[in-house]
């Protein structure tokens, strides 16, 4: 199983790209079944969770071909529409699949999903929107089994707000029979990209980024090309990391606006930032200040970000309450940080961080994709050496991720 080794104490210096969003890319992968036409993607990161998606629409009968960061899908035909327990257990966007497979095909069985081990993820939301507009769901032994001889347009309001249960009763509802109006809907950056695909697909979709979205279904979708949009916790990890270990860096291919709450925190905690169309660059000269964040769904301050500002409020001056609302398990990563030297507290949802002069390097365990990032950016800044362990979480989400710092002055090494 692979590591990364890093020695800390360097700042970091230079430029990096940004890559494509995972959390674009796996959906608007899902879009392809809803066309036998070829769907053309650029900019998808190479990732464990993308190629895991590509095998399992592949597994359907969807011909999968890449290279260089672009992506062909094509469905002309699904052979079966089943998404098996051993590549969902894996990677909880699997269950994107649903609804595309019910509007194209009129059944589907999906396995219920895995992911990281970061708390509950229902699929209430899924299967009651579903429920709807029309479609018969059980489940049994562990599958969804989906059926629907034609969706129906419906008024759907979301109990909570879930960014897959959006996007997969939007795909649902491109192919539904009358309009379809979702009501507490997510507001993420990556659910108005996909709304972006299926619109070049010839999806008539509007307020896909607001909370209310409102989709005419269309008897049929067509082919597309499509540019998936930079991954903006890619983008706020390196910019925590030069806000930790501090440094001047420079991210291009990114997208600024959707980084709002993250980039106010880093001011606060006294980054120097200049934005530009796709650019973003950063400078850290001091040690930061303490900064207290509350995760909510966006436009708040993201729950994927938690992590990579713990790191950053480990070695602040002052104290910070890091307050996790969306996922209940979600502070695993405070533990393998205290390995390091961090002093922290757990208060129920509330993680009390008293920010120290120095951490010291040890070996730590990743326990999930995000919380990986958080000990990387630790490590950068101890002293001595971290072994991080268990970085096939990182690989699901961070393209390249030790190239990358590499190239900004860092001493990271993968060991295998």
């Amino acid at each position: 199983m692979d590591k990364l080794r890093i020695t800390g104490g360097r700042p970091l210096e230079g430029e990096v790209r940004v890559s494509g969003a995972k959390n674009a890319a796996l959906p608007i992968m899902c879009a392809s079944l809803l066309t036998a036409q070829p769907l053309k993607l650029g900019n998808v990161p190479r990732l464990m969770d993308v190629s895991t998606m590509a095998k399992l629409l592949g597994q359907m009968g969807v011909e999968v071909s890449r290279s260089e960061g672009k992506m062909t899908l094509t469905a002309r035909t699904i052979q079966d529409p089943t998404a098996s327990y051993d590549l969902v257990k894996t990677m909880r966007a699997s269950v994107l699949v649903l609804g595309p497979l019910l509007a194209r095909c009129g059944r589907a069985k999906v396995s219920l999903p895995g992911g990281c081990a970061i708390g509950q993820r229902p699929v209430d939301q899924h299967v009651k929107g579903l429920q709807a507009m029309g479609a018969t769901i059980a489940i049994e032994h562990g599958y969804m089994h989906a059926s629907a001889e034609r969706l129906r347009g419906a008024r759907i309001v979301m109990d909570l707000v879930s960014v897959t249960g959006t996007e997969n009763l939007m795909m649902a509802a491109a192919l539904a029979e009358g309009t379809t109006l979702i009501e507490n809907a997510a507001r993420e950056p990556e659910v108005a990209d996909l709304a972006r695909a299926l619109s070049a697909m010839g999806a008539k979709i509007q307020g896909a980024g607001s909370d209310v979205i409102r989709i005419e279904g269309v008897a049929s979708l067509g082919g597309a090309g499509h540019e998936v949009m930079p991954d903006r916790i890619e983008t706020g990890t390196y910019l925590a990391a030069v806000a930790a270990a501090g440094g001047k860096v420079r991210l291009a291919g990114a997208e600024p606006r959707s980084l709002d709450a993250t980039l106010e925190k880093l001011r606060e905690a006294g980054a120097k930032i200049a934005l530009n169309n796709s650019t973003i660059e950063i400078e850290m000269q001091e040690r930061p200040q303490a900064v207290s964040v509350r995760t909510a769904p966006y436009p708040g301050f993201a729950t994927d970000m938690q992590a990579q500002f713990m790191a950053l409020a480990a070695i602040a001056r002052g104290t910070a309450m890091i307050t996790e609302t969306i996922f209940e398990n979600r502070f695993m990563h405070a533990l393998e940080l205290q390995r390091l030297g961090a002093d922290i507290s757990i208060e129920g949802n509330t993680a009390v961080v008293r920010g120290v002069e120095r951490l010291q390097g040890a070996r730590v365990m990743a326990t999930d994709l995000r919380a990986s990032a958080g000990l990387v950016i630790a490590a950068l800044v101890a002293e001595g050496e971290t072994v991080v362990d268990r970085i096939y979480h990182l690989d699901r989400g961070y393209e390249a991720l030790e190239k990358k710092l590499s190239r900004l002055g860092a001493r990271v090494e993968r060991i295998r």
